[in-house]
């Protein structure tokens, strides 16, 4: 008899099989398929719906912590997962359960028929149906990828919209113009639903403020129309409603305080016609500043054979990020972290061969002092140790490829011993979400 972990597994290779391209930006297929379901997306409870390249499952995240810090019942589509594909779909607080999701989608690949469909159309497909059918009173979205062509996108009357910062990555869907990238992010925006943007390059932020005037829906702009900062070790959020002196953040950044501020803003402000839907309580804010998770977003690993092998009393951070924007956020809270107890940073790194690796790495010249370099386990478009390691040299960083993970961390230890320093390291895992999810199922 299989395994409940196999029954999912093993539908969702068979779903993987109905379309031979992974990514195929349209929304014919899903639409007709919902329609085939009885349009389950027109049957959801209020809709923040998240676009943009970095930060959007942050906010998500932290918009379910504060909403469910109220007492509300929140359902969650984020993506992609980091370690079980059940990741993806969060109904009144928890993961979707193995028999719930073999159920589901094993009834979509029925409807379906066999007609092609790509793997996140119809996984999509199967979370609104799972949306429709669990009692809630709210639903976090996030975007797969783009906006306007995104399989998310079906759903015609979100209380608000929210776009976070627009960058430079998945170019072989999205292309290279950044212009282009934040009109496809800006697909999102509903006539009737506000608008939150978050930190913008001037580049995006005219695209989608263009956009949003044309439709005439009401915008808050970080920066312009509210802001979230550090003060004296507490986080301050301002808007023309007031002012909220909060703690900091449990996620580690500068960039998770944006993250956050962009989340109390959209509960704030959401609702449609100027009716406010009351989320955006103090308390419950506050409450939710202290109970978020987001893994591999800057985690710090306590446990696991990778910490058990670090040399002792170093930090083992890891985070997801793979595109320069990310990195260079990252980098910032490394920084910052230098400054509050100075410890040499090492990186271990592996990344996909479709990233920006170069853009990437570059981000840490001057604050990194080894970067090891490693292929991602079981990732077939995976960059192999060797050719990461040529480009952590061009971007000016000392390196060397390393068999493994753990070989990696056994180079990390020999050269803390070689650089004779008095202090344990601070190890940052990064570059993938599909190497921290190797990680984290590994290390958690």
């Amino acid at each position: 008899m299989l395994s409940e972990t196999t029954r999912s597994d093993t539908v969702l290779k068979r779903l993987l099989a109905l379309h031979p391209k992974k990514i195929d930006l349209a929304l014919d297929r899903i639409l007709r398929l919902l329609s085939a379901l009885g349009n389950p997306q027109l049957k959801l409870p209020p809709v923040i719906h998240v676009a943009g390249t970095n930060g959007k499952g942050s906010a998500c995240a932290f918009a379910r912590a504060m909403l469910e810090a109220q007492g509300l019942r929140v359902q969650v589509h984020t993506s992609p997962h980091l370690v079980r594909f059940h990741e993806r779909i969060r109904l009144a607080g928890k993961l979707i359960s193995e028999e719930a999701l073999v159920s589901l989608l094993e009834e979509v690949e029925q409807v379906n028929a066999g007609r092609a469909i790509t793997f996140f159309e119809i996984t999509a497909a199967a979370m609104f149906l799972a949306f429709s059918r669990s009692p809630a009173d709210a639903t976090v979205l996030e975007v797969g990828l783009g906006g306007t062509y995104d399989a998310t996108n079906v759903v015609p009357n979100p209380v608000m919209t929210v776009i976070q910062p627009v960058g430079l990555d998945h170019r072989e869907f999205l292309g290279d113009d950044l212009a282009g990238i934040a009109r496809e992010k800006a697909g999102i925006i509903k006539t009737g639903a506000p608008l939150v943007v978050g930190p913008q390059s001037e580049i995006a932020g005219q695209v989608i403020l263009a956009q949003a005037d044309r439709m005439g829906v009401p915008v808050f702009a970080f920066g312009q129309d509210f802001a979230s900062r550090q003060e004296h070790g507490r986080m301050v959020y301002e808007d023309e409603v007031g002012l909220l002196d909060l703690p900091l953040p449990k996620l580690t950044g500068r960039h998770q305080i944006e993250n956050a501020g962009v989340a109390i803003a959209a509960l704030r402000h959401a609702g449609r016609s100027g009716k406010a839907m009351g989320w955006g309580q103090e308390a419950a804010v506050e409450r939710g500043l202290f109970s978020v998770e987001w893994p591999a977003r800057l985690q710090r690993l306590h446990k696991g054979p990778l910490v058990d092998a670090a040399p002792k009393g170093a930090e083992v951070w890891l985070d997801g990020g793979h595109n320069p924007h990310g990195a260079e956020a990252v980098s910032r809270a490394m920084a910052d972290m230098e400054e509050h107890g100075e410890r040499p940073l090492y990186l271990i790194c592996g990344m996909l061969a479709n990233k920006d690796a170069l853009g990437f790495l570059r981000a840490f010249d001057g604050l990194a002092r080894h970067v090891v370099t490693v292929a991602i386990p079981g990732e077939a478009n995976s960059l192999g140790a060797g050719a990461l390691y040529d480009i952590a040299r061009r971007a000016g960083i000392d390196s060397a490829p390393a068999e493994d993970l753990d070989d990696a961390m056994l180079q990390v230890t020999a050269w803390t011993r070689l650089d004779a320093q008095d202090m344990p390291p601070r190890i940052l895992i990064c570059g993938s979400l599909y190497l921290a999810g190797k990680v984290l199922a590994e290390n958690s």
